[in-house]
Formats: structure tokens, C-alpha cells, sequence
């Protein structure tokens, strides 16, 4: 995908509120087939409810990203366990909804998030962990710098299994955010 400015974002990022929740929901259940074994979102009220709790704790960052032409919610983007004095280091998560894959929005939204954690909270690197054939979120880090760093067999319960990830990282000095490789 070209590189867009400021100009043309197609995307924002917002923190998830209670009055998000029937879009959420019903964009989770609309997309099972695509989430699945990759990732298990929240599908319940208790389980949005959880989420939005979690935009409250000092470590954790939740956010929707929203398609600025019409406010349309394409995905999430989140980081976790962000750890700060000499650390500075924190997890990415992310899952796109249907019918907004393979279309960019994603690539979009998770370098704003990006953007946030390394100019905004100040961190030094982050850490993606990706199930091994989940091919499409694969190419969505490497396209925006995270490079590959090793194997972790049974990293992560995921759907009631241990699953196996590939490990990538990224440091602030490896991010620009209009989208280049350095």
C-alpha cells in the first residue's frame, strides 16, 4: 500500500465507551469467520464491559479504529502490560472486523497506535506474538518494520489451546510514522 499523509487518512483511533458496544458486538459475530483460531474476541456484554474496563488501567491501551468517512468500526487495536522506567515496552494486539479486511484500514490504524506508543506513552520497542499460519497479520507487522525474532511453542491459550507464535518486535528508532522502511 502507497504511503498516505495526514491529508489522506482514511482512519482514527478512538477509546472504546459503553455506547460502543451493540456496533462491537455485532461487527464480532458478523466476523467469527475470519477471527477464527487467530483470535477470540469479547462477544458478550460482560466481555465488552471487561474491554472497557481495561481503558482505565494505567498499563493497558484500547483502541477501535473507525473509518473517518462514516465512522464505520473496521477494528482494534491494543497494547498491554506496558511497562515504562528502563523497560519501555509493551505487547500489540489487533483484529480487523468483515468486511473491512485486506483493504488497508488496519496497516492504517495500527501505525496510529503505533504513533501513540512510541511518541505519545514514549516507548522503546513493542512485541507482537502471531500465530505461525496466520499469514495475513504476518504481513501487516512486517509492513510496518517489526522484524521477526523467534519461535515460542506453546506461547499463548488461545480458544482453549496452547498455540505456537512467531515472535516480532519493533523499536522506536525502527517506526516512521507516514509509513517508509528505514
Amino acid at each position: 500500500m502507497r504511503r498516505r499523509d495526514r491529508a489522506e487518512r482514511r482512519v482514527e483511533i478512538a477509546v472504546p465507551t459503553p455506547a460502543d458496544e451493540d456496533e462491537f458486538l455485532a461487527r464480532v459475530h458478523a466476523s467469527r469467520a475470519i477471527h477464527r483460531p487467530w483470535a477470540y474476541p469479547p462477544d458478550t456484554p460482560a466481555g465488552f464491559a471487561a474491554l472497557v474496563r481495561r481503558t482505565e488501567m494505567p498499563t493497558e491501551r484500547v483502541h477501535l479504529i473507525r473509518r473517518l468517512e462514516d465512522g464505520a468500526m473496521v477494528g482494534l487495536a491494543n497494547l498491554s502490560q506496558i511497562y515504562l522506567g528502563d523497560f519501555r515496552s509493551a505487547y500489540l494486539g489487533y483484529f480487523v472486523f468483515a468486511p473491512f479486511e485486506g483493504r488497508g484500514y488496519m496497516t492504517e490504524g495500527v501505525r496510529l497506535v503505533l504513533a501513540e506508543a512510541f511518541e505519545g506513552i514514549g516507548l522503546h520497542r513493542l512485541e507482537a506474538n502471531v500465530q505461525p499460519d496466520n499469514a495475513r497479520s504476518i504481513a501487516l507487522l512486517e509492513r510496518l518494520g517489526f522484524r521477526r525474532e523467534g519461535y515460542s511453542p506453546g506461547y499463548l491459550k488461545i480458544g482453549g489451546r496452547w498455540r505456537d507464535h512467531v515472535r516480532y518486535a519493533i523499536l522506536v528508532g525502527e517506526f516512521d510514522r507516514r509509513g517508509r522502511r528505514r
